[in-house]
């Protein structure tokens, strides 16, 4: 487990990514991050993924489509 530290910006709450966390991630300065809630309320971190970029926008035109039928269900 890696500690880090969660600290105001502006009207932000910011926390901050070590090198390590970095490099596990492989990602730099700049690049775009998912995060995505489990089940359990814990939170995922990923890097940009572009097949999951690509998931994510499908399911949003199916949303956008369906959203009547899935205020019925919800």
């Amino acid at each position: 487990m890696i500690e880090t530290r969660i600290r105001k910006v502006g009207n932000s709450a910011v926390m901050t990514l070590t090198t390590e966390m970095l490099t596990i991630l492989d990602a730099k300065d700049g690049d775009t991050l998912f995060v995505v809630r489990g089940d359990d309320g814990s939170l995922k971190v990923m890097a940009h993924d572009p097949s999951v970029a690509d998931a994510l926008a499908a399911a949003e035109i199916v949303m956008d489509e369906n959203r009547d039928l899935l205020q019925a269900l919800a």
